[in-house]
């Protein structure tokens, strides 16, 4: 079951969702590995270290994933990194086994678009 929180979409497979309507929920995802998909179509993976009420967050260990159809994926290594929560669209935990077998010299995507309101 996904649900849908301003501009979170959050899987309510590790959280409670009943206790959600007072924040946006990413309580238990702290000091674990998200992805975040921003408005501009950024992909950006790193440890949550913490957020506030306007869904400010602070990453640590970040970098950007930057997709091509030419070329495999490529990691710009960001560090800490701070995004505002006006420009978050997608917050998503990352399965770390998985995402450690992943072979990002091979895969190939298009780039995401900016999302349109």
């Amino acid at each position: 079951m996904y649900i849908y929180v301003g501009i979170l979409l959050i899987s309510c497979k590790n959280l409670n969702c009943e206790e959600m309507s007072g924040g946006p929920g990413l309580e238990s995802l702290v000091d674990q590995q998200i992805s975040v998909i921003t408005n501009d179509g950024r992909n950006i993976v790193g440890v949550l270290k913490g957020f506030d009420q306007a869904t400010n967050i602070i990453l640590d260990e970040s970098h950007e994933r930057v997709y091509s159809t030419k070329e495999g994926v490529q990691q710009l290594v960001l560090g800490l990194y701070i995004i505002r929560g006006d420009n978050i669209s997608i917050v998503g935990e990352v399965d770390e086994e998985l995402d450690s077998n992943l072979d990002m010299s091979k895969l190939r995507a298009h780039p995401l678009k900016p999302i349109i309101h």
